[in-house]
């Protein structure tokens, strides 16, 4: 029986090239111009960019990124291509690294796994994304598939589907958190990264089911396949259990919003009122994200704790992203292995 040649790819969000304002610049611009981020007519969406928020975001973003930044570069980069490197200890197909926006591009991404292996026959895109989201998940998958087809490549491409509610990826998101709980704490936050409920309402497959009937995200339907909001409560509900974490004990909120319309609640606004609720000893924790990056670094783990220290809390931990542990490691390894030899796989969209 023939064995196909396959590859892996290892998709993450991406980052600037350095913390030059010019790098942030480019790099926002092509991030924010997705029509899957800000999903405005092309014109409108062109003058708020390129007019309004790059000018007067990226020299912001520029300094947040030099608080974070190491000797190696980026932390996102960095983390994925140290994940990558410790996959491709536990598996024998050649693995490489994809970024939605800046570098490494997916033209690079293919053409490094047509370098190690030119007779390549599929490609498995393993997005880093536990969740659905058109800002995230989609629009990764997507633009993979089109500059595939784009470049008429002759190998096959499959796509490991969101793994939010996956046993094993609960497993090792349930083991990075054991140990914080360990230690004294009054309440444990998971911030998502937030999304504007229009975008609940454009995946909602059915039309009808998103946002719209009563306690949706807990009333069984087909639209829970690509609704980010159902999908985080889950991931939430899931590890919890697992923990054994009282439901009073801890709750959900969204981060990093651009204008109005978004999911609630606010993260911001949560630390904020924590500690006048008798909350002052703090655990957090940014589910969305596999890996370390501007949003769980700086956001969350510099300005969120002094958000939350000045409103009068005592103690703020940030637990942090799966990045290279070693459960969530084998993981991956254990899907793309499975995958590999043909097993039949529920991961596979």
């Amino acid at each position: 029986m023939h064995q196909k040649k396959k590859g892996v790819i290892l998709m993450n969000l991406g980052s600037p090239d350095s913390t030059s304002v010019k790098d942030v610049q480019r790099y926002l611009k092509e991030f924010l111009m997705d029509e899957r981020v800000i999903d405005v007519p092309y014109f409108f969406r062109l003058l708020l960019i390129k007019g309004i928020i790059v000018p007067f975001r990226a020299p912001k973003s520029a300094e947040a990124y030099k608080t974070i930044w190491t000797d190696a570069g980026s932390p996102l980069i960095v983390l994925t291509q140290q994940l990558k490197e410790a996959v491709q200890q536990l598996i024998q197909m050649p693995v490489t690294v994809a970024m939605r926006y800046g570098n490494p591009s997916p033209e690079a991404a293919y053409q490094s796994l047509l370098e190690q292996d030119p007779d390549i026959e599929e490609v498995l895109l393993f997005p880093l994304y536990p969740h659905y989201a058109m800002s995230s998940y989609e629009t990764a998958v997507e633009y993979m598939k089109e500059v595939h087809q784009k470049m008429g490549y002759r190998f096959k491409l499959q796509t490991i589907k969101p793994y939010y509610n996956q046993p094993e990826y609960i497993h090792a998101l349930a083991n990075n958190i054991q140990p914080y709980l360990q230690q004294e704490y009054d309440h444990i936050l998971f911030s998502y990264h937030g999304i504007p409920e229009r975008h609940i309402r454009k995946s909602d497959t059915t039309g009808c089911h998103c946002l719209q009937v009563k306690d949706c995200c807990n009333v069984s339907s087909i639209a829970h396949q690509t609704c980010y909001r159902h999908q985080v409560f889950e991931t939430t509900k899931l590890v919890t259990e697992k923990l054994r974490i009282p439901k009073e004990k801890f709750s959900v909120s969204f981060q990093s919003r651009l204008g109005k319309g978004w999911l609630q609640p606010f993260t911001d606004k949560r630390l904020e009122e924590m500690p006048s609720l008798g909350i002052k000893k703090l655990l957090i924790l940014c589910p969305a994200f596999v890996s370390d990056c501007l949003e769980t670094l700086e956001e969350i783990a510099e300005r969120g704790k002094e958000s939350f220290m000045h409103a009068g809390g005592e103690s703020y931990t940030t637990i942090p992203c799966l990045n290279t542990q070693p459960l969530w490691v084998a993981t991956i390894s254990n899907w793309i292995n499975a995958y590999e030899n043909g097993a039949s796989n529920m991961l596979l969209n």
